[in-house]
């Protein structure tokens, strides 16, 4: 098929490099602009840009589509089959959506219509889901939406994170829109029950509060790293990042959330507790407790805010 991608994090890129193998003429790629990264602040491309370039397809990115008459001709003029769209970030208005033969095809991270909106992955391991999964949709104008065309599941386990969950549904993604295009499916609307949204997060949501149970503090510890990331501080304020920690559900304590129970780091919840596996303090970097210990002082019955 004559194809148009639009995606710009590190999930999109195997659905694109996927279309690409499978023989797919993808005359165009739409990505986010070069934008400041890293700690020197140089302008980067997405990473769908850097692949893209590295196969040799033509890359547009507006700053934005709306009112942008020039960029709907553009996108009109390509006389694509289909969009692929996988986490592109822009809204695409009516005219684009309408353009190509069989319409704009959207590779959303989760089972619809559960966890609509911008963080499904987090979400699904925050709320203790026991699956999640890629949706193929045909997208229409509400926030997706959309009828579905096919989905596949996945687990999740205890173990599992955000981390590793975007790398399964990135490659799942990629595998089943190759799938979906060798034999369109006839889309169905998705069910009215069920449906859950996802907010956009902010780095307020990964602040620990102890007074949680150890389950929850643990599935936000993996929901939310490494972005936003999840932090507590100590009684003077210092800001400790959490990178990972062991579940201790069971451990019976009588101690205020947030205590230091013991010298390995083992932290007091509102029930269960908490031993940090990975941490970092300020201006340092993510180290395991041991080494952490040997530098910062957390000795036992410290409170953590």
């Amino acid at each position: 098929m004559r194809l148009i991608f639009m995606g710009t994090p590190e999930f999109s890129v195997p659905a694109l490099q996927a279309l690409h193998d499978a023989g797919h003429e993808i005359v165009a790629v739409y990505t986010q602009p070069p934008r400041p990264a890293g700690r020197g602040k140089a302008i980067r491309p997405s990473p769908v840009h850097k692949a893209a370039d590295a196969l040799g397809i033509p890359v547009r990115h507006p700053l934005s589509l709306r009112k942008n008459e020039e960029e709907w001709a553009a996108f009109a003029a390509l006389n694509a089959d289909a969009a692929i769209v996988a986490a592109y970030g822009l809204i695409l208005p009516q005219i684009m959506l309408d353009a190509p033969r069989l319409g704009c095809l959207n590779i959303h991270a989760s089972l619809l219509p559960r966890w609509r909106g911008a963080s499904p992955i987090q979400s699904s391991v925050l709320a203790g889901d026991t699956e999640s999964g890629v949706t193929i949709m045909q997208m229409e104008a509400g926030l997706d939406t959309g009828p579905m065309l096919v989905h596949a599941a996945t687990p999740i386990t205890p173990a599992t994170t955000a981390t590793t969950l975007h790398d399964a549904l990135s490659a799942l993604g990629g595998e089943l829109v190759v799938s979906v295009l060798s034999n369109l499916p006839q889309a169905t609307p998705q069910p009215e029950d069920g449906v859950t949204y996802a907010p956009r997060l902010t780095k307020e949501d990964g602040r620990i509060n102890w007074q949680d149970s150890a389950s929850a503090t643990d599935r936000r510890i993996r929901a939310l790293t490494p972005w936003p990331g999840t932090f507590t501080s100590t009684e003077d304020g210092t800001i400790l990042k959490i990178g990972s920690a062991e579940l201790l559900a069971d451990k019976q304590h009588s101690a205020p959330p947030g205590t230091v129970l013991d010298d390995i780091l083992t932290i007091a919840c509102g029930t269960g507790a908490l031993r940090l596996t990975l941490i970092q303090k300020p201006g340092g970097r993510m180290m395991d407790a041991q080494t952490f210990l040997r530098g910062f002082s957390l000795p036992s019955g410290t409170r953590l805010a």
